[in-house]
């Protein structure tokens, strides 16, 4: 039986104040159709929900149309964050208002080394200058939390690493930042067994009481190591189910296509 290292010891969604409230959201990317078809979800803070769905299915999207990506447009529906409309704030705006993405594909940036890069992004995010030395005690600190070494931050980012360096590289960004809404996209992607333990690790000791995690995946196995208190089944655009852990358990046992079955059978096609 595999390992698991939870973030909360329950796995039931929690009482509080929202912290993301997604209603009805109809979105796509311009000049193309529409991608997501009415979906709704509410996280609230310390809460770990992930988002399942085979390829195509508009996992990414999600996340995307979240974050404010050029191109992506929403046609329908509301998103409200810390309770302000995030549709209407630009992507740097969201940034600062602590949402954060982790990318499937992280890009290389020649030139710039991690440890100056994140000094920027963290200037940027908190508003505040921080010097060169400051910033190294707190990035120290975070680095120590996460079991990394100074020599991976003095490189350049995501230049000649690894598919799972290049993962915890993200991990350490969602660290330093502190974002209050965290969206992984697919963070496992890609990943060994062993990097899947590492980065797994990572965003269990950096999440806490006051974030919230939208986790994007295809496979169940990252919920060996993340215990989320919500499952969602993505299914064409549409959230088709949502419920405890256990509900990917059943989707490893099942597969996506029982949950395609249900969507169609519930479709009453076209009026006549």
């Amino acid at each position: 039986m595999a390992e698991t290292m939870t973030v909360d010891q329950t796995t039931e969604p929690r009482a509080g104040e929202a912290l993301l409230e997604i209603e009805d959201l109809h979105a796509g990317v311009e000049g193309r159709e529409e991608i997501l078809k009415g979906v709704s979800l509410t996280i609230r803070r310390g809460e770990v929900h992930a988002v399942m769905g085979p390829n195509g299915s508009g996992k990414s999207t999600l996340s995307y149309v979240l974050m404010g990506r050029p191109g992506y447009v929403v046609t329908k529906g509301s998103i409200r964050y810390k309770g302000q409309d995030l549709i209407e704030m630009p992507a740097d705006e969201r940034a600062r208002a602590g949402m954060f993405l982790a990318f499937q594909y992280p890009q290389e940036i020649a030139g710039v080394s991690v440890v100056n890069f994140l000094r920027a992004a963290r200037n940027s995010v908190t508003g505040t200058e921080h010097s060169p030395i400051e910033f190294f005690k707190f990035l120290k600190e975070k680095m120590a939390l996460l079991g990394m070494t100074e020599e991976m931050v003095k490189r350049y980012v995501n230049q000649g690493f690894s598919g799972g360096e290049k993962k915890r590289n993200e991990i350490l960004q969602m660290a330093v930042l502190e974002p209050d809404l965290a969206i992984l996209d697919e963070t496992d992607s890609g990943l060994d067994i062993d990097a899947l333990k590492s980065v797994s690790e990572g965003i269990n000791a950096v999440a806490g009481d006051e974030t919230g995690v939208l986790l994007i995946t295809h496979y169940q196995r990252i919920l060996n190591y993340i215990t989320p208190h919500v499952v969602h089944v993505m299914i064409d655009g549409r959230i088709v189910r949502s419920g405890g852990a256990e509900l990917a358990t059943e989707l490893e046992r099942t597969g996506y296509d029982s949950f395609k079955e249900d969507t169609a059978a519930d479709d009453p096609g076209p009026l006549p």
